[in-house]
């Protein structure tokens, strides 16, 4: 099975409304969002599902890839992704999905510590990611059984050259 990891793109440092979960993303953070997912598409990778945080900005970086991937009916919003989350949480949530290839989009620490957990195998060894960067993991049968073989760390300056091409 695969796990991709896709952290949000830039966002506001904070929202009208004050509140977190509505922090939207910046201009920057669209635009780069646009190259991001031009890349994702070119790796064809084929998710039998996309997991979203509920948090705007983790959706709206979500949203290009879907329309560059053409899989709208592929995206479920989980709060197994929310920041203060549990990463266990959302393997056990692929695993009940039955999912071979799956995109998660979602933000720090949660990231940082479902990163640590997938190379590690155990909680509490936290691996910091850029804001639109991309990860992907091979993983045995079910994702909850860690830890997983890391494929590929992009960085999000790299997406977005290939995506530009």
């Amino acid at each position: 099975m695969e796990i991709w990891l896709l952290r949000h793109a830039e966002a506001e440092d904070q929202s009208p409304s004050g509140r977190d979960e509505d922090r939207r993303l910046t201009e920057d953070g669209r635009r780069r969002m646009d190259f991001v997912a031009r890349a994702i598409a070119d790796l064809e990778p084929e998710f039998d599902g996309i997991l979203t945080s509920p948090l705007v900005r983790a959706r709206e970086t979500a949203a290009p890839v879907v329309e560059a991937l053409g899989a709208g009916d592929l995206v479920f919003e989980t709060e197994a992704l929310t920041p203060e989350a549990d990463p266990r949480d959302v393997l056990a949530e692929v695993d009940r999905r039955k999912w071979k290839r799956v995109l998660l989009v979602g933000h720090n620490p949660h990231f940082a510590s479902l990163l640590g957990l997938l190379v590690a195998g155990k909680n509490g060894a936290p691996i910091e990611m850029k804001k639109a960067g991309l990860a992907r993991f091979e993983a045995r049968p079910r994702a909850s059984d860690v830890p997983a073989t890391l494929r590929f760390f992009i960085p999000p300056g790299i997406l977005e050259r290939l995506g530009k091409n």
